[in-house]
Protein backbone atom coordinates (compact mmCIF):
# COMPACT_ATOMS: atom_id res chain seq x y z
CA UNK A 1 0.00 0.00 0.00
CA UNK A 2 1.36 3.47 -1.10
CA UNK A 3 1.33 5.94 1.56
CA UNK A 4 0.65 9.62 0.76
CA UNK A 5 1.60 12.68 3.12
CA UNK A 6 -0.78 15.18 2.11
CA UNK A 7 -0.18 18.70 3.34
CA UNK A 8 -2.15 21.62 3.77
CA UNK A 9 -3.27 23.97 6.60
CA UNK A 10 -7.64 24.03 5.00
CA UNK A 11 -8.62 21.54 7.46
CA UNK A 12 -11.92 20.32 5.07
CA UNK A 13 -9.33 20.02 1.88
CA UNK A 14 -7.14 17.72 3.90
CA UNK A 15 -9.96 15.98 4.89
CA UNK A 16 -11.57 15.29 1.50
CA UNK A 17 -8.24 14.31 -0.01
CA UNK A 18 -7.53 12.34 2.85
CA UNK A 19 -11.06 10.39 2.27
CA UNK A 20 -10.56 10.14 -1.30
CA UNK A 21 -7.20 8.68 -1.24
CA UNK A 22 -8.22 6.03 1.70
CA UNK A 23 -11.08 5.18 -0.23
CA UNK A 24 -8.99 4.48 -3.52
CA UNK A 25 -6.22 2.18 -1.11
CA UNK A 26 -3.50 4.67 -0.02
CA UNK A 27 -2.04 4.86 3.22
CA UNK A 28 -2.16 8.37 4.23
CA UNK A 29 -0.76 10.60 6.87
CA UNK A 30 -1.62 14.18 7.06
CA UNK A 31 0.30 17.52 8.32
CA UNK A 32 -0.88 20.98 8.69
CA UNK A 33 2.17 22.97 7.91
CA UNK A 34 5.50 23.14 6.60
CA UNK A 35 7.98 21.76 9.94
CA UNK A 36 5.06 19.39 11.29
CA UNK A 37 5.34 18.02 7.58
CA UNK A 38 8.46 17.61 7.80
CA UNK A 39 8.63 15.35 10.85
CA UNK A 40 6.20 13.22 9.42
CA UNK A 41 7.41 12.30 6.25
CA UNK A 42 11.06 11.87 8.84
CA UNK A 43 9.18 9.51 11.12
CA UNK A 44 7.21 7.75 8.31
CA UNK A 45 8.86 8.45 4.58
CA UNK A 46 6.00 9.05 2.13
CA UNK A 47 5.94 7.17 -1.06
CA UNK A 48 4.35 10.38 -2.29
CA UNK A 49 3.63 13.91 -1.29
CA UNK A 50 0.62 16.09 -1.79
CA UNK A 51 1.36 19.69 -1.26
CA UNK A 52 0.64 22.82 -0.49
CA UNK A 53 1.91 26.06 -1.68
CA UNK A 54 0.57 28.37 1.02
CA UNK A 55 1.79 27.22 4.22
CA UNK A 56 1.92 28.43 7.74
CA UNK A 57 5.50 27.58 8.72
CA UNK A 58 7.52 27.07 6.00
CA UNK A 59 6.04 27.62 2.81
CA UNK A 60 5.48 24.41 0.34
CA UNK A 61 8.43 25.37 -1.71
CA UNK A 62 10.90 25.32 1.54
CA UNK A 63 8.90 22.40 2.54
CA UNK A 64 9.89 20.97 -1.21
CA UNK A 65 13.32 21.57 -0.79
CA UNK A 66 13.95 19.80 2.23
CA UNK A 67 12.05 17.13 1.63
CA UNK A 68 13.60 16.15 -1.96
CA UNK A 69 17.20 17.08 -0.19
CA UNK A 70 16.58 14.12 2.16
CA UNK A 71 15.35 11.63 -0.65
CA UNK A 72 13.74 11.72 -3.88
CA UNK A 73 10.02 11.67 -3.54
CA UNK A 74 7.78 12.47 -5.96
CA UNK A 75 5.57 15.69 -5.25
CA UNK A 76 2.27 17.12 -6.28
CA UNK A 77 1.59 21.04 -5.96
CA UNK A 78 -1.68 22.32 -4.80
CA UNK A 79 -2.00 25.85 -6.20
CA UNK A 80 -4.46 28.33 -4.75
CA UNK A 81 -5.07 30.54 -7.84
CA UNK A 82 -4.73 28.94 -11.54
CA UNK A 83 -2.39 32.06 -12.31
CA UNK A 84 0.69 30.78 -14.38
CA UNK A 85 3.11 32.14 -11.92
CA UNK A 86 2.23 29.56 -9.65
CA UNK A 87 2.13 26.81 -11.86
CA UNK A 88 5.32 27.48 -13.34
CA UNK A 89 7.33 28.25 -9.57
CA UNK A 90 6.27 24.18 -8.56
CA UNK A 91 7.43 23.30 -11.75
CA UNK A 92 10.56 24.85 -11.68
CA UNK A 93 11.76 23.74 -8.65
CA UNK A 94 11.10 20.04 -10.03
CA UNK A 95 7.56 18.80 -8.77
CA UNK A 96 6.25 15.98 -10.58
CA UNK A 97 2.29 17.92 -11.08
CA UNK A 98 0.36 20.31 -10.00
CA UNK A 99 -3.01 20.93 -9.59
CA UNK A 100 -4.95 24.16 -8.83
CA UNK A 101 -7.77 24.70 -6.69
CA UNK A 102 -10.51 24.43 -6.55
CA UNK A 103 -9.96 21.04 -7.87
CA UNK A 104 -11.48 17.14 -8.41
CA UNK A 105 -10.73 14.65 -5.59
CA UNK A 106 -11.26 12.42 -7.97
CA UNK A 107 -8.58 14.19 -10.97
CA UNK A 108 -6.59 14.52 -7.75
CA UNK A 109 -6.57 10.68 -6.70
CA UNK A 110 -5.80 9.34 -10.74
CA UNK A 111 -2.87 12.05 -10.54
CA UNK A 112 -1.72 10.37 -7.70
CA UNK A 113 -1.99 6.83 -9.15
CA UNK A 114 -0.32 8.03 -12.48
CA UNK A 115 2.71 9.82 -10.80
CA UNK A 116 2.91 6.64 -8.82
CA UNK A 117 2.83 4.60 -11.86
CA UNK A 118 5.31 6.38 -13.63
CA UNK A 119 7.98 6.32 -10.50
CA UNK A 120 7.46 2.20 -10.57
CA UNK A 121 8.09 1.80 -13.96
CA UNK A 122 11.35 4.29 -14.02
CA UNK A 123 12.65 2.37 -10.57
CA UNK A 124 12.25 -1.16 -12.68
CA UNK A 125 13.80 0.01 -15.87
CA UNK A 126 17.47 -1.01 -16.40
CA UNK A 127 19.45 1.43 -16.50
CA UNK A 128 21.92 2.90 -18.83
CA UNK A 129 25.64 3.12 -18.54
CA UNK A 130 26.93 6.73 -18.09
CA UNK A 131 26.20 9.21 -20.98
CA UNK A 132 29.02 12.47 -21.52
CA UNK A 133 28.11 14.96 -23.70
CA UNK A 134 31.76 17.05 -23.46
CA UNK A 135 32.05 18.12 -20.45
CA UNK A 136 28.73 16.79 -19.30
CA UNK A 137 28.82 13.41 -17.67
CA UNK A 138 25.28 12.22 -16.81
CA UNK A 139 24.81 8.52 -14.50
CA UNK A 140 21.62 7.67 -14.61
CA UNK A 141 22.50 4.65 -11.79
CA UNK A 142 24.16 7.22 -9.53
CA UNK A 143 21.52 10.13 -10.32
CA UNK A 144 24.31 12.10 -10.48
CA UNK A 145 24.99 15.02 -13.21
CA UNK A 146 27.89 17.40 -13.27
CA UNK A 147 29.72 19.82 -16.05
CA UNK A 148 33.53 19.99 -15.62
CA UNK A 149 33.33 17.76 -13.20
CA UNK A 150 30.79 20.87 -11.03
CA UNK A 151 27.80 19.23 -9.84
CA UNK A 152 25.14 20.46 -11.79
CA UNK A 153 21.84 20.43 -8.92
CA UNK A 154 19.58 18.99 -11.15
CA UNK A 155 15.65 18.64 -9.85
CA UNK A 156 14.35 14.88 -10.62
CA UNK A 157 12.35 15.70 -13.23
CA UNK A 158 15.16 17.77 -14.75
CA UNK A 159 17.56 14.94 -14.44
CA UNK A 160 15.07 12.97 -15.60
CA UNK A 161 14.44 14.99 -18.70
CA UNK A 162 18.41 15.33 -19.39
CA UNK A 163 19.00 11.67 -19.61
CA UNK A 164 15.97 10.75 -22.02
CA UNK A 165 17.06 13.40 -24.59
CA UNK A 166 20.51 12.25 -23.63
CA UNK A 167 20.03 9.12 -24.92
CA UNK A 168 18.85 9.77 -27.91
CA UNK A 169 21.01 12.53 -30.42
CA UNK A 170 19.42 13.98 -32.65
CA UNK A 171 15.86 13.22 -32.10
CA UNK A 172 13.29 15.71 -32.32
CA UNK A 173 10.13 15.33 -29.89
CA UNK A 174 6.84 17.54 -29.94
CA UNK A 175 6.41 19.06 -25.91
CA UNK A 176 3.77 16.68 -25.83
CA UNK A 177 5.55 13.63 -26.79
CA UNK A 178 7.84 14.64 -23.53
CA UNK A 179 5.62 14.94 -21.48
CA UNK A 180 4.20 11.26 -22.09
CA UNK A 181 7.91 9.93 -22.27
CA UNK A 182 9.31 11.85 -18.87
CA UNK A 183 6.53 13.06 -17.48
CA UNK A 184 4.24 9.84 -17.87
CA UNK A 185 1.10 12.46 -18.48
CA UNK A 186 -1.39 11.83 -21.02
CA UNK A 187 -2.70 15.39 -20.43
CA UNK A 188 -0.91 18.36 -19.21
CA UNK A 189 0.13 21.87 -19.98
CA UNK A 190 2.68 21.77 -22.64
CA UNK A 191 4.49 24.89 -20.85
CA UNK A 192 6.02 22.45 -18.18
CA UNK A 193 8.49 21.31 -20.57
CA UNK A 194 9.33 24.64 -22.04
CA UNK A 195 10.06 25.55 -17.84
CA UNK A 196 12.49 23.41 -17.71
CA UNK A 197 14.37 23.18 -20.84
CA UNK A 198 15.09 26.91 -20.29
CA UNK A 199 15.90 25.52 -16.45
CA UNK A 200 18.39 22.69 -17.99
CA UNK A 201 20.38 25.41 -20.62
CA UNK A 202 21.06 27.78 -17.96
CA UNK A 203 23.08 24.49 -16.19
CA UNK A 204 24.30 22.98 -19.40
CA UNK A 205 24.79 25.37 -21.79
CA UNK A 206 28.14 27.80 -22.32
CA UNK A 207 25.51 30.41 -23.53
CA UNK A 208 21.68 29.33 -22.73
CA UNK A 209 20.22 32.44 -25.52
CA UNK A 210 22.20 30.22 -28.07
CA UNK A 211 22.08 26.68 -27.17
CA UNK A 212 23.88 23.85 -28.94
CA UNK A 213 23.42 21.10 -26.87
CA UNK A 214 19.49 21.38 -26.39
CA UNK A 215 18.00 23.20 -29.61
CA UNK A 216 14.80 24.18 -30.01
CA UNK A 217 13.48 23.06 -33.47
CA UNK A 218 10.80 24.91 -34.63
CA UNK A 219 7.33 24.43 -35.23
CA UNK A 220 8.24 20.58 -33.62
CA UNK A 221 9.87 21.24 -29.81
CA UNK A 222 13.19 20.31 -28.86
CA UNK A 223 16.11 17.79 -29.87
CA UNK A 224 19.69 17.25 -28.35
CA UNK A 225 22.51 17.55 -30.57
CA UNK A 226 25.58 15.74 -29.34
CA UNK A 227 28.88 17.23 -29.45
CA UNK A 228 30.67 16.04 -32.72
CA UNK A 229 33.60 14.57 -30.87
CA UNK A 230 31.17 12.64 -28.67
CA UNK A 231 28.34 11.76 -31.39
CA UNK A 232 29.79 8.60 -32.88
CA UNK A 233 33.09 8.26 -31.31
CA UNK A 234 32.19 7.28 -27.83
CA UNK A 235 29.01 5.60 -28.41
CA UNK A 236 29.42 1.19 -28.50
CA UNK A 237 27.15 -0.86 -30.21
CA UNK A 238 24.12 -1.60 -28.23
CA UNK A 239 24.96 1.64 -26.18
CA UNK A 240 21.64 3.02 -25.44
CA UNK A 241 22.61 6.50 -26.73
CA UNK A 242 21.80 5.23 -30.39
CA UNK A 243 18.10 4.81 -29.91
CA UNK A 244 16.27 6.81 -31.97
Amino acid sequence: MARVLVVDDDALVAEVVDRYLRNAGFDVDRAADGPSALRTAEARPPDLVVLDLMLPGLDGLEVFRRLTARRPVPVIMLTARADEADRITGLEVGADDYVTKPFSPRELTLRVRSVLRRAAEAAAAPEPGVLRAGALVVDPAARTATRHEVPLGLTVREFDLLAFLLRRPGHAFTRVELLEQVWGWSYGDPSTVTVHIRRLREKIEDDPTAPRLLVTVWGVGYRYDAPPAVAGAEASPGDPRQAG
